[in-house]
């Protein structure tokens, strides 16, 4: 009796130890991070008469965003942040899963009173997509840079900003607005995504070349971004 009641408890121990790894593993920071981005971009289109206009999000080519939660350990100093890049596919508009890239340098402005600042990029041309994803790119000197327009119905989706490469928005103690970004590089992060998908990938191979699939942690973003029907 004395034997079967400590082989049942071997097996519970095991069993109890290979869940948490594999919760472990399924929940770490990079997964909360997809998740933490999806919540920061919903709570922006959530802003009363706020907000990135809908035209935009329609018709750009990709989509950044680096929550700067400190409490969650995304930032770094007040010019570090880790985020996500997710791009659309140029036939049909279908969102490739999220890359992890790091942000640093420039005029960022973070931590303004102690408090982080979460930032948005719409990428809205090929040709800045590219340059992601070649390195290092600086933003203002690899891509124009541009404050984006905030309404959610603005009028304000012009030829000339759509063709200003990045749109850059920022959302800090409750504002959210249009911020100029020269000078920021933005890199991917080898290691984030290995943890992220098991495997050592390029944020090339993760967002153009369909080597991983969609993770249940960007469901979140996925559900905000659907909100927005690809328009040419």
């Amino acid at each position: 009796m004395l034997k079967l009641k400590g082989l049942l408890v071997a097996v519970f121990l095991i069993s109890f130890i290979a869940c948490a790894v594999n919760a472990r593993a399924e929940d770490n920071k990079w997964t909360r991070l997809v998740d933490e981005s999806g919540k920061v971009l919903a709570e922006v289109q959530d802003m009363p008469d706020q907000g990135i206009p809908e035209d935009l999000l329609a018709k750009c080519q990709a989509v950044a965003v680096f929550p700067s939660t400190i409490s969650a350990g995304f930032v770094i100093g007040g010019q570090y942040g880790q985020g996500i890049i997710m791009v659309r596919e140029e036939k049909g508009g279908k969102w490739s899963p999220p890359a992890i890239f790091t942000i640093a340098g420039g005029s960022l402005g973070w931590q303004i009173g102690g408090q982080a600042t979460d930032i948005v990029l719409l990428v809205m041309n090929r040709r800045s997509v590219d340059g992601l994803l070649q390195g290092k790119f600086k933003l203002g000197a690899d891509a124009s840079v541009s404050a984006g327009p905030v309404g959610r119905n603005a009028a304000a989706a012009t030829d000339v900003q759509l063709k200003g490469g990045i749109l850059s928005y920022s959302r800090s103690r409750g504002l959210f607005l249009g911020i100029k970004l020269e000078g920021a590089v933005i890199a991917e992060h080898w290691d984030g995504n290995e943890e992220l998908y098991g495997n050592s990938l390029s944020a090339r191979e993760i967002l153009l070349e369909n080597k991983v699939k969609m993770p249940e942690c960007a469901g979140r973003i996925l559900k905000v971004l659907s909100k927005y029907p690809y328009k040419k």
